[in-house]
């Protein structure tokens, strides 16, 4: 079993930190011990993350170091738990003004853009969380062939929609913002609409396939 750490975070939250690495089986047992805590009378909320778990608690003055210490044992008792998953299929035009970095990266893994797309896209990737901004998922399973270091310097402003890659992992960019990641395609598909409910289009355990278009300049 992985070793945890649980720890105090501000003045109402309780961490529950891994050790690394990251597998879909800590996350599995993360997601089974967020869903088991949702309900519970102490805590407001619970918040998974990768390799984590945050606990905002109703009463931190009082629960504080209780939650701590009952965390580790409630981990050390944790299951891995399948939540119900989606096969979502995400379209992304590759390369071009959509994946600006997508030769960069081609030639960092020593292929053609088009090995690389046809790479990116033949895995099933696991959403592992949700995080950074609203809608923003975290995939495991990217290639290692694909992994590549996050940019030096990072990009103001990524457009919505972006697909990129950073270091082992692979996402898409639901809003327009500053960001890192080795941009590789774009994707017309809303990831994130306020109007909806729930307004995020992919949730923790979803499985997850990019579709190339034709469109795409690789």
């Amino acid at each position: 079993m992985q070793r945890a750490r649980c720890y105090l975070l501000g003045e109402r939250a309780v961490v529950l930190e891994l050790e690394p690495p990251v597998s879909l089986l800590s996350q599995q047992r993360i997601w089974g011990l967020c869903e088991r805590l949702q309900t519970h009378p102490e805590v407001l909320e619970a918040i998974p993350g990768m390799n984590n778990l945050t606990l905002l608690l109703r009463d931190p003055q009082q629960r504080a170091l209780d939650a701590i210490e009952r965390l580790q044992r409630w981990w050390e008792e944790s299951e891995a738990q399948l939540p119900v998953s989606r096969q979502v299929d995400i379209p992304v035009i590759y390369g071009g003004d959509a994946g600006p970095d997508l030769a960069w990266v081609a030639e960092r893994a020593q292929m053609t853009p088009k090995q690389v797309v046809e790479l990116h896209s033949s895995a099933a990737y696991d959403v592992y969380f949700i995080g950074f901004q609203p809608g923003f998922p975290y995939l495991g399973g990217l290639d290692a062939r694909l992994h590549t270091p996050r940019r030096a310097e990072p990009r103001l402003s990524v457009p919505a929609g972006s697909v990129g890659i950073g270091g082992s992992q692979t996402g898409v960019y639901p809003l327009a913002t500053p960001g890192g990641w080795q941009l590789i395609g774009q994707t017309p598909l809303a990831l994130f609409d306020p109007a909806q409910q729930p307004p995020t289009l992919l949730r923790s355990g979803d499985k997850v396939r990019f579709v190339p278009q034709k469109e795409g300049v690789c």
